[in-house]
């Protein structure tokens, strides 16, 4: 216990002794951590929108309706239930997460209340009956909907997929996937080289103290102790002041930009105490591997 209070003494010490290079340490951790909160937090909304806008993805099944030129009679029930149990075997199977019919009556009810101007002027109901169809895979839209085609159930007379549409939100949320994966990676990077760095100045100008504790028979766990106690000190601290930092930006900021953001309640970013304990291990690793592995070539005497 003695030996972990002279450690921590003389880590003290040499923070106060090297001010400047304490400093500039924990600056640097503040602005490695509060870029990579802030880059988790955007990140994993971004996601989180992108699986939402995947998960709305759907297949339409609609079925022959007698007023449609190339239709000659109304599907049947025994033809809709057909396509009822394939789908029903298609969930059981893993394919399909859920599925809704909708009738004629309800697809006019929902086109009045999303899309007024278009049927409030008509006298008949122009909309075919469906089955809806989410896929388990937002990725099997495409191969749902040509299995549904290749079986040519009789009684229905268009699969809708969105082609283009779920072509272009599929290419669009693996690319949010693979920046943002990226983007972690080479940040947790470029904050322990610049936290390592810095460091490895305020190591450098005591080069002399070391080697004189290394003659007179200093371990060199002894030696390393301080330093990497200092890291671990300018680690939190800096950490500590990007929550802080990321906490007034939440409470301020992030509250004026989402009045003026439309997105579903399902959407959300990394919860921010989740966030936060995140940057504090971090700036803890961050802080000790940086001095620990800056020691090495200043313990060899």
């Amino acid at each position: 216990m003695s030996r972990f209070r002279l450690v921590v003494s003389e880590s003290l010490h040499s923070m106060r002794a090297n001010l400047s290079t304490t400093i500039a340490a924990t600056m640097t951790v503040l602005i490695g951590m509060f870029l990579l909160g802030l880059f988790i937090a955007l990140g994993t909304w971004v996601i989180s929108w992108s699986n939402h806008v995947k998960s709305e993805l759907d297949v339409k099944i609609d079925f022959c309706d007698a007023g449609f030129d190339r239709c000659k009679h109304d599907a049947t029930p025994k033809e809709i239930n057909a396509v009822r149990i394939y789908l029903a075997n298609q969930q059981l199977a893993g394919k399909v997460k859920a599925y809704r019919f909708v009738s004629k009556s309800e697809a006019l009810r929902i086109m009045r209340k999303t899309n007024p101007q278009f049927v409030n002027s008509i006298t008949s109901n122009p909309l075919p009956a469906r089955y809806e169809v989410t896929p388990a895979h937002a990725e099997d839209v495409k191969l749902i909907a040509s299995q549904i085609r290749a079986s040519r159930f009789s009684g229905v007379d268009e699969v809708q997929d969105g082609k283009k549409t779920s072509k272009r939100i599929l290419q669009v949320a693996r690319a949010i996937e693979i920046v943002f994966l990226i983007a972690v990676i080479v940040l947790l990077a470029s904050s322990i080289l610049l936290i390592a760095n810095t460091i490895r100045l305020s190591i450098f100008s005591r080069r002399r103290e070391i080697e004189v504790m290394k003659l007179v028979g200093a371990t060199n766990w002894f030696v390393r102790g301080p330093f990497m106690l200092e890291g671990l000190f300018c680690g939190i601290g800096g950490a500590l002041a990007a929550v802080i930092l990321l906490l007034l930006g939440k409470e301020f900021a992030l509250r004026a930009i989402l009045q003026h953001v439309d997105s579903s309640s399902t959407v959300k970013a990394l919860d921010f105490s989740l966030n936060a304990l995140i940057l504090l291990g971090v700036g803890l690793v961050v802080g000790a591997l940086g001095s620990g592995m800056t020691m090495r070539r200043f313990l060899r005497v």
